[in-house]
């Protein structure tokens, strides 16, 4: 059962800040909404139908390095977000929550990623109230970001772990929402903040593309078959200081391409190629900001993926893909300078066009409209 504490509902006072910027190369206008009612130290928000009624709702993962409250937002069906809920009873030093079908029961559950601290399943009830069930994961380590997927396409799904300085883990689902068998991956003195997952070689296995800090080498893992992650292929300039990557065909040619968000260094598109070799690269931020998140999506409707950039601290952007190599168009997102730690993309109003979500650490979070 809920714990009552979770299940009570408060209403919040949503405060619209009407801060419209014109976009000189874009003709878009953008409209920024506070999201929740308070500063938090946010390190992540994910997105999902959590209580089963039709539209995208919100969990906030808060705390970093310092116990927080994880937070539930619900929908009320036309993107406003009034109605807030705790996740769990007990502060957490949460870097990272995800919401996908865990126990196979046709709902939400979420996995809840902590720094020191053990991480955690909460599983739903069908109805978004959730109880905390089984842990995974090596307890107590240094958990930065957690991926959900069906890694070894066997019905159910799995949770990554990223573990700065120490083992990343992958561990497996038993059908029944428990994750006691793990496979480890990557180099333990790797400073791995993000991964994603995705098949790179087109041979039909999911691989594994990891964003390393502290000056590290970036690669992608391939998966044999076997989840062993053996052979490996470098991209980047092998010194990287990488926060965050994503994946995406960026110039339609039918190869996926790795798009990296760099501390300090300029933001690079490396483009999958028949070899496989990620050598072309594109630089679209040329700005060397410190990027700490980074989300794809078509923000403007011409077909065509963009990329926006969460930076901690600076300005946030969105950057226009032109399908070439020349200087892409940028969009300011606000003139506010905040600690971005997490920017996600959903049409949370249901009106065909994208909103951005960003998650700042002690400031209030965000929501741009894209008009």
């Amino acid at each position: 059962m809920a714990n009552s504490k979770e299940s009570k509902m408060r209403t919040l006072t949503t405060l619209f800040l009407f801060i419209s910027i014109f976009c000189h190369s874009q003709e878009i206008t953008i409209s920024n909404i506070i999201l929740g009612g308070s500063k938090e130290k946010t390190a992540s928000i994910s997105s999902g139908d959590i209580d089963n009624d039709g539209d995208i709702d919100l969990i906030i993962a808060n705390g970093r390095h310092w116990p927080g409250q994880n937070k539930i937002l619900l929908n009320n069906g036309k993107g406003g977000f009034t109605v807030e809920k705790n996740l769990g009873d007990n502060k957490l030093t949460s870097y990272a929550a995800e919401l996908s079908d865990l126990d196979n029961d046709g709902d939400l559950d979420i996995a809840v990623g902590n720094d020191k601290a053990p991480n955690y399943v909460f599983l739903n009830d069908g109805n978004g109230n959730f109880e905390k069930a089984s842990s995974f994961g090596k307890p107590y380590s240094n958990t930065r970001n957690i991926k959900l997927d069906d890694i070894d396409d066997d019905g159910d799904i799995d949770i990554l772990i990223t573990n700065r300085l120490e083992p990343n883990e992958i561990c497996l689902n038993n059908g029944e929402g428990v994750f006691s068998k793990i496979i480890f991956f990557g180099n333990a003195e790797d400073a791995t903040i993000d991964v994603e997952i995705s098949d790179m070689n087109n041979d039909g296995f999911k691989d594994l593309i990891l964003a390393n800090r502290n000056n590290q080498p970036n690669y992608v893992y391939l998966n044999n078959g076997k989840l062993e992650f053996i052979e490996k292929i470098l991209f980047g300039t092998g010194n990287d200081n990488t926060r965050a990557i994503e994946i995406n065909d960026f110039n339609n040619d039918g190869f996926n391409d790795i798009v990296t968000g760099n501390i300090e260094e300029q933001n690079v598109i490396y483009f999958g190629d028949k070899l496989f070799s990620f050598k072309k690269y594109f630089v679209f931020d040329e700005s060397k900001s410190s990027t700490f998140s980074l989300s794809v999506n078509d923000f403007n409707q011409d077909g065509m993926t963009d990329i926006v950039v969460g930076n901690s601290p600076g300005l946030n952007k969105i950057f226009f893909n032109n399908l070439n190599e020349e200087k892409w168009k940028i969009q300011i997102l606000s003139k506010m300078q905040y600690r971005t730690y997490d920017i996600i993309s959903e049409d949370l109003n249901k009106d065909g066009i994208i909103e951005i979500i960003e998650a700042n650490t002690d400031e209030y979070n965000f929501i741009h409209i894209i008009k």
